[in-house]
């Protein structure tokens, strides 16, 4: 298995982008967000207007971004993940700078994250890359999370996520764990999932899971069929 988990509004309390977008960008940065959510435009192209209307110094944005709260029960999942030999990739749509911050903060600067790159470009300027975006032209997210999983090459991919970006991947992962907008996706396109709103609850359902199927003998392995049926 490996674990393919979100982080906007999954490991963070909220969305982070948002967050920031709100307070160091002009007020037209909603205009692009109702773009996307209309369906005129890609994650990609929103998230690189956007970006270019931050005016913000770089330490102005850090100490922003040190107040960042996050879903303080995420450590204890990554933990059973380790445990049980399940690596962890943070995959976002969101901003790589941001992430990594917030999991540095919280001890977690260990793990791989997978987002968009934000760069500075002066005087208050920021300019976002995409280097994880699709090459094939099918996806027009600033990170692909169908490529992104299966360049892990795990043979099982296990989903946490809450929102858009998770869509597409989620028709993909062997088990999806869903929080907010995910939940209502998976039940429209009837989509296996495990409900969750936090992760001592994402933690429970995983330690449940591999009880099961360590109950179930040495010999089965934990897979979409013993999960599901």
């Amino acid at each position: 298995w490996q674990a393919i988990v979100d982080f906007d509004g999954t490991i963070s309390c909220q969305d982070t982008t948002d967050q920031i977008l709100e307070r160091f960008a002009a007020p037209s940065w909603q205009e692009v967000e109702q773009d996307w959510i209309d369906g005129k435009i890609g994650s990609r192209e929103c998230m690189r207007r956007q970006v270019e209307m931050l005016r913000v110094s770089p330490g102005m944005l850090d100490s922003f971004i040190a107040d960042i709260a996050i879903d303080w029960d995420f450590p204890a999942f990554v933990r059973l993940c380790m445990r049980h030999d399940i690596p962890v990739t943070v995959v976002s749509d969101g901003l790589d700078r941001t992430i990594r911050a917030v999991l540095k903060r919280a001890g977690l600067g260990f793990l791989p994250v997978v987002a968009n790159h934000l760069d500075y470009a002066g005087e208050g300027r920021w300019q976002l890359t995409s280097p994880y975006a699709s090459t094939t032209g099918g996806c027009d997210s600033g990170t692909c999370k169908c490529a992104v999983a299966d360049s892990l090459h795990r043979p099982l991919t296990l989903l946490v996520g809450d929102g858009k970006s998770d869509h597409c991947v989620a028709g993909q992962a062997d088990l999806v764990f869903a929080k907010k907008g995910l939940i209502a996706h998976c039940r429209d396109q009837g989509l296996p999932h495990h409900p969750f709103t936090d992760f001592s609850q994402a933690v429970g359902l995983l330690e449940d899971l591999l009880c099961t199927t360590a109950a179930s003998g040495p010999a089965r392995e934990l897979t979409k069929d013993t999960i599901h049926g």
